[in-house]
């Protein structure tokens, strides 16, 4: 790949980050007269940790990776918009995506005014990483791959990630959001053989943490520096940060959870096969099954009015026909397959 002082905008790479009280003095003291703060109210009359390390050590430990090599957002979403301003000149630089996949890529793009071209997956979701490669033009910075993909569910080839990672000068963001719901491993050990490679994660699915917005990239120190030289400089608030904590502290919790999630996932889609509209479900390494039916509008409309949301997918390429439902607990997946029941008979 190339290097990293290369591939950044240069107004970035030249710029002077702003410098808070809070970067400029790290130790330990009892009067903190220096951030025009409150004197009352504490905890919360202070500002947080900037770099948030004590969150970023807990994480190092759960992750297993090194603490400067994690970076922190508000959600997923800061870090995909930051690595678009941070690497992409504006209405000259670009950006290349899967199709289908999550929106933001885009979105984040179209904010920053910067082309994202979208790359169309195989008729079974699958990555060509020779489309992708033969895609790249002089003035692509960045590739984004949701692994397992979202809308779809399914996990991408590694190999042909693989061949991405090899194959490309720019930098490669896995965002690996559902990962926890894979059998597959994640990218996260590949960091050190990838300097171009970011991966994103997230408190919001497994963690049960969607209400904190707490997204994890991670990457080389060396990106790592550069997207907290341009974040804002207390972007992860002191409440999102304590219950980040209690939640990564209860992962034995997490993990109960979460099988029992698989479970109703297989479930799921056993009793929905069942189902006469149903003409194919594929395969899912998240928590939610892409489901092809019959009349998707239909159904989706008299699920809303059963007080049942399922996210409609039909006009997504390659989704045609297709509902994604979200795995609940018992007895929210029990409640929408008696409400399919109840229309099946209704309908004959």
């Amino acid at each position: 790949m190339k290097n990293v002082r290369e591939l950044v905008r240069p107004n970035i790479r030249n710029l002077k980050p702003y410098s808070s009280a809070r970067n400029e003095f790290q130790g330990n003291a009892s009067v903190f007269l220096d951030a025009n703060e409150s004197p009352y109210n504490e905890p919360f009359n202070r500002y947080p940790d900037p770099l948030q390390w004590k969150l970023k050590d807990k994480i190092a430990s759960v992750r297993k990776v090194e603490r400067t090599s994690i970076f922190l957002g508000n959600g997923s979403d800061e870090p995909i918009d930051l690595l678009i301003r941070a690497f992409c000149e504006p209405g000259i630089d670009t950006i290349l995506s899967i199709d289908p996949s999550y929106g933001m890529y885009q979105v984040a793009a179209d904010i920053n005014h910067v082309a994202c071209h979208k790359i169309r997956l195989n008729d079974d979701f699958s990555l060509d990483a020779s489309d992708l490669l033969q895609a790249v033009g002089p003035h692509t910075k960045l590739i984004f791959l949701c692994s397992p993909n979202n809308p779809t569910g399914n996990i991408l080839s590694r190999e042909e990630i693989y061949k991405v990672l090899s194959g490309f000068e720019g930098i490669v963001v896995i965002d690996e959001a559902y990962i926890d719901f894979s059998s597959s491993p994640t990218f996260l050990r590949e960091l050190t053989q990838f300097p171009n490679l970011v991966v994103l994660q997230t408190l919001s699915k497994a963690w049960g943490g969607a209400g904190i917005r707490l997204g994890m990239a991670f990457a080389s120190p060396e990106i790592v520096g550069i997207l907290n030289k341009i974040k804002y400089p207390y972007n992860i608030n002191q409440l999102t940060q304590e219950r980040a904590l209690e939640l990564l502290n209860r992962e034995e919790a997490m993990k109960g959870e979460l099988l029992e999630i698989l479970n109703e996932r297989t479930r799921m889609e056993t009793a929905l096969r069942e189902f006469p509209f149903v003409k194919k479900i594929f395969p899912s390494d998240a928590n939610f099954l892409l489901v092809k039916v019959d009349d998707p509008n239909a159904i989706y409309h008299y699920l809303v009015e059963e007080g049942i949301i399922v996210r409609n997918r039909h006009t997504v390429t390659l989704c045609e026909g297709c509902l994604r439902i979200t795995i609940g607990a018992p007895e929210q997946n029990k409640r929408l397959l008696e409400r399919l029941a109840e229309r099946l008979l209704i309908n004959g």
